[in-house]
């Protein structure tokens, strides 16, 4: 292991200490709030500790196997056993110091959050907003599989079936940490239901995936002079209800321009409060990316102009291929994969993060 992380680690046991005097004192434990926030420290250093404190009864044993190979009067037998229990120790050590490395990475408080994903039908007319349609399926399968909870806030038809644009809320465990880096271009190749001579087209959507706003933190303070709220009739299907009131809510914000609109619920008074989360969640993003902008990092994740040219992934349907330039990565099970099958993807670029995470956290 090398001396930096083992000196990181160190610091989780003593930590570990601090945190166990904190949660039995009377004054925390009557403050709920502060509680909760100690406990999820106390519960995260555990976990690191102990995977520690394993790591360091390894190292223990494998010194004392080592002193035992040497010892000139050891035996056949005895330094047969000594030499399983150096491979055993050395091959659980490695182990368990990927694990630790894992554990140790900073985390974005935002990754364990729900999130709002926006679709939008870019470069190809009628295929992209079929495209479109057909990425709403993958990532609502995705979701059905892991066992979240999908809700359409807004939905702009195509006349083929497709999507122009279609907002999500995506609710469940780590729902932003896992889909945080579909945000981008996403280019598909194949032969269009309306193409009669067989040719294969390009076109691309753009997706973006915004984290839902903690309302007990209100990171972003919506002032009330600052909107434009307009109410209109909503469309599509609802029965002869949603033909007569006015119950679609589209809030404008107007020093930035950013729109966001609800038209899923009958009640005006719902759908505005939904708007109203959907446009805090947008200008969030806005923030965040500012910041980036100014601190000159690359932030993953980039949504895009919409054009062929400007993808992080492409879907190219007359090979079954599927790959994301960001990673490298390519895989031949596109047809799964569009049935939800997301999993050996979203891993692969959560591996691909960590990676670059580890990569900062050496020492120069």
């Amino acid at each position: 292991m090398q001396t930096f992380m083992k000196h990181q680690l160190e610091r989780y046991a003593e930590r570990l200490k601090e945190l166990d005097f904190l949660l039995s004192r009377e004054d925390i434990m009557a403050d709920m709030k502060q509680y909760r926030v100690i406990a999820s420290e106390h519960a995260e250093v555990t976990q690191i500790a102990g995977r520690y404190a394993l790591h360091q009864t390894l190292a223990g044993d494998l010194h004392t196997a080592q002193e035992m190979l040497q010892d000139p009067d050891c035996d056949d037998e005895t330094r047969q056993m000594a030499q399983e229990e150096i491979a055993s120790a050395e091959q659980q050590m490695r182990s368990l110091e990927a694990e630790l490395q894992c554990l140790m990475l900073p985390r974005d408080p935002d990754d364990a959050r729900n999130a709002f994903m926006e679709i939008r039908a870019g470069t190809g007319g009628d295929e992209s907003a079929l495209f479109a349609g057909d990425l709403l399926r993958m990532y609502t399968r995705y979701a059905d599989c892991v066992g979240w909870r999908v809700e359409i806030i807004s939905a702009n038809e195509s006349e083929l079936g497709g999507y122009k644009e279609v907002v999500l809320r995506i609710e469940g465990k780590d729902v932003y940490g896992r889909l945080r880096f579909e945000s981008g271009g996403h280019r598909v190749q194949r032969v269009p239901a309306t193409e009669t001579q067989g040719r294969i087209h390009t076109s691309a959507c753009t997706v973006a995936v915004l984290p839902e706003p903690d309302e007990n933190t209100a990171a972003v303070v919506l002032n009330p002079a600052e909107l434009r709220i307009d109410t209109y009739r909503a469309s599509g299907a609802g029965g002869q209800h949603i033909n007569k009131t006015d119950s679609a809510v589209r809030v404008t914000h107007l020093p930035t321009g950013i729109v966001a609109e609800c038209q899923d619920d009958r009640s005006q008074h719902r759908n505005k409060a939904k708007a109203l989360q959907v446009l805090a969640a947008r200008l969030q993003e806005k923030e965040r990316n500012e910041q980036a902008a100014k601190d000159a990092a690359m932030r993953k994740g980039l949504i895009g102009s919409g054009d062929r040219s400007d993808r992080i992934r492409t879907y190219n349907f007359p090979q079954g291929r599927l790959t994301d330039h960001r990673i490298n990565l390519t895989l031949y099970k596109l047809l799964s994969i569009m049935e939800g099958d997301l999993q050996e993807v979203l891993d692969a670029l959560q591996s691909a993060r960590e990676a670059e995470q580890i990569a900062q956290l050496q020492p120069e």
